[in-house]
């Protein structure tokens, strides 16, 4: 406001003849903190226990209406997912409409209608709002889980998990949390495969009789509709809910470390790493300390470029496109972050340099000038969020959930104003502990002895993806080198004889991307460097060509070129020569032998392959086959890392007595597909203009 008033000062003295006069030598004071207008909500309570909150808005023809469920955390245990199992699959069936009927209803009057295992939310037209409650009653209180929609979910989950399990982010989140809070705590378990396939109809039942109780609901309803039109809705649609007595949980307390551990999981060949500092952090919602705590998280790594990480570890060293922090206040227990994704030779000296920052605002006041920026963000980022409605509805519900003043809001930037450098310092103190953190790690393999200077103990806890300890390498057996593996591999898929006899080759099959089925079409004239073609077609339409006429590639996607980079180029080389893996040496590439790694249930040796431009892949063979089990490759982009694994399940015989893989199961950039060969001609007569470059 304050500011508002100068800026029409400033434009009266232009208009005027008058000259401000300005001291730019000093910054302008802070004025007080603003008075703002919280918008009101109504309460009513149902006589079946259901809390009703409504903001009434006029300024759209629309009406959102959330129920909101307030149970505690709950421990899944071996059957972690049904939760979210559960809580999807309400808006799955009930004992009158189908999904498919749900979806159509909800589409047909362009609502909106989602699920899960804590509330249902629905909005739509003002003009169709009994429509659609009629729509959500009905999923409310009578939902059937339907066993083939719990089969379409299970599948989907479980193909989630897969793909997660190259996606160093989302390996990231599940070791920080494993080490913070224990397998054991809610915030600390994950959902394994296992876990999914053990969860039945009954479980997911079991847990919406028990929770999806309106004596801790509570129903928030936004927009073109006053309380008295809401509340008599509420009790049409809603009155009906049955109360019952919910179970209630207590859970210990996770341990924090005495002194630093650091948790790695290799990522074979990656190029980054990806970095989290955590630890739990005893801070409850809506308390003065989750104030300060919010500003002391803006002045270390919340957003902007404004922030230290960001300025120390982007801006000054070029270390990473961004580095990030957050302290999450939670009414069971909250939590401490700070990282971010790195290339492998600077992990270390990034997080040095995140502790140093750290410490530094527990050893430092900050000083009045970048407390009052951050006051200055914070305050236009709350003044900003009085702009929409839900906001409004989103306080009244933390209200009433965490029994806050009722002016908290209202007061919330005076509160935020009042804050003093000596404030933060407190707070960084109490809750910045750069000698009592885990240190989790998601990277290359190689950096591990560079990590174990941060560990009190001197020692890395090492992990797999699936939060499993790991167990390292088994050493190889005197006499297996690179060229042993190789050679076992050439004559597992039928020896350099057989090989040599294939001059080319086509395969068509069928790549099946759940919810998409493409067509795959592989012309390949063998040599060195042969020549090929690859055709994917979607519904008929051509969606991918790749065409290597003997020394250039070229890529196109739905017609438009996109570029081929030099890894893309030798792979394409490296498909015409069927015995490649014997000469890698002639095409530049080094390969190193890490040791014995069980995968699938197979013993593999492990090679670290690494191509002329600096890419690496790992490569999985079975020690008793000989066959390549499993290739991983890591690629990164804009600071985005993105691991590729192909596992191949199995192997087909040609006529020339050679193998092939006939189905490959691919994960990347969080999708899982699989490939399956239809139909492998050895030999055919190929076109050779097939293979000239699209102008």
């Amino acid at each position: 406001m304050k500011s508002r008033i100068l800026n029409i000062l400033l434009v009266l003295c232009v208009h005027t003849g008058i000259q401000a006069q300005v001291n730019r030598s000093k910054a302008p004071e802070a004025g007080p903190a603003p008075s703002i207008q919280i918008g009101k909500y109504e309460l009513k309570t149902l006589p079946n226990g259901l809390r009703v909150i409504v903001v009434e808005n006029h300024k759209l023809p629309q009406v959102s209406w959330s129920i909101r469920i307030d149970r505690d955390p709950i421990l899944e245990g071996a059957k972690a997912g049904y939760l979210s199992m559960a809580g999807e699959l309400m808006g799955a069936g009930t004992t009158t409409l189908s999904k498919s009927q749900i979806d159509e209803k909800t589409d047909f009057i362009g609502a909106s209608l989602s699920t899960s295992s804590e509330g249902i939310f629905a909005s739509s037209l003002t003009k169709h709002t009994e429509t659609l409650l009629a729509l959500m009653g009905d999923v409310l209180l009578n939902p059937s889980f339907p066993g083939e929609e719990i089969e379409k979910y299970r599948k989907k989950a479980i193909s989630g998990l897969v793909a997660d399990k190259t996606n160093p982010g989302a390996i990231s989140d599940r070791i920080s949390n494993l080490v913070k809070y224990g397998s054991k705590h809610p915030y600390g378990e994950s959902q394994t495969e296992a876990s999914l396939g053990a969860i039945s109809r009954n479980d997911l039942v079991e847990y919406y009789s028990a929770y999806y109780r309106p004596n801790i609901a509570y129903l928030v309803v936004v927009g073109d509709i006053t309380p008295e039109r809401a509340f008599t809705l509420a009790e049409k649609y809603f009155g009906n809910w049955q109360q019952a007595e919910v179970p209630r949980h207590q859970y210990p307390a996770p341990i924090a470390p005495k002194g630093n551990v650091v948790a790695f999981v290799p990522v074979p060949g990656a190029v980054q790493s990806v970095i989290d500092i955590t630890y739990t952090v005893n801070l409850r919602p809506g308390t003065l300390d989750a104030i300060q705590a919010s500003v002391l998280n803006n002045i270390l790594g919340g957003s902007g470029f404004q922030a230290r990480l960001m300025q120390n570890l982007r801006e000054d060293k070029a270390y990473t496109y961004g580095c990030y922090s957050s302290i999450a206040p939670d009414e069971l227990i909250g939590f401490f972050s700070a990282g971010c994704s790195v290339r492998n030779e600077v992990t270390d000296s990034s997080i040095t340099q995140i502790l140093l920052e750290m410490q530094r605002l527990v050893d430092e006041a900050v000083d009045e000038e970048t407390l009052q920026v951050i006051k200055n963000i914070m305050t236009g980022s709350f003044a900003r969020s009085l702009e929409r409605p839900q906001t409004v509805a989103n306080f009244a519900f933390n209200i009433e959930k965490y029994q806050l003043p009722s002016d908290y809001y209202e007061t919330y930037l005076q509160k935020l104003n009042a804050i003093t450098p000596e404030d933060i310092r407190n707070i960084a103190r109490r809750l910045l502990r750069p000698s009592n953190a885990y240190i989790t790690v998601v990277g290359n393999r190689d950096i591990v002895a560079k990590l174990a200077p941060f560990a009190a103990s001197g020692k890395v806890d090492m992990y797999q993806p699936d939060g499993n300890p790991l167990v390292e390498l088994k050493p190889v057996p005197d006499g297996v080198t690179p060229e042993t593996v190789y050679a076992a591999y050439i004559s597992a898929i039928g020896g350099q004889k057989a090989i040599k006899k294939v001059k080319s080759y086509e395969i068509k099959g069928k790549m099946d991307m759940g919810m998409m089925a493409l067509d795959l079409n592989r012309k390949i004239i063998c040599g060195k460097p042969g020549k090929s073609l690859m055709i994917v077609t979607a519904m008929g339409m051509e969606a991918v060509r790749q065409v290597f006429d003997g020394s250039t590639l070229s890529l196109k996607q739905m017609g438009q070129p996109m570029p081929a980079d030099a890894t893309q180029l030798m792979k394409a080389k490296l498909e015409t020569d069927l015995a490649a893996e014997l000469s890698y040496g002639t095409y530049g590439i080094t390969s190193t032998l890490k040791g014995i790694e069980t995968s699938g249930g197979k013993d593999c040796y492990v090679m670290e392959v690494r191509y002329p431009d600096g890419a690496v892949a790992v490569e999985y063979f079975d020690v008793q086959s000989g066959l390549r089990h499993k290739t991983v490759e890591t690629s990164e982009s804009e600071g985005t890392v993105n691991v590729t694994e192909s596992i191949y399940k199995e192997y087909m015989t040609s006529k020339s007595k050679v193998l092939f893989p006939r189905v490959i199961s691919m994960t990347s950039q969080g999708q899982t597909f699989e490939m399956t060969i239809s139909e492998l001609v050895v030999n055919p007569k190929l076109d050779p203009s097939a293979f000239v470059q699209a102008p």
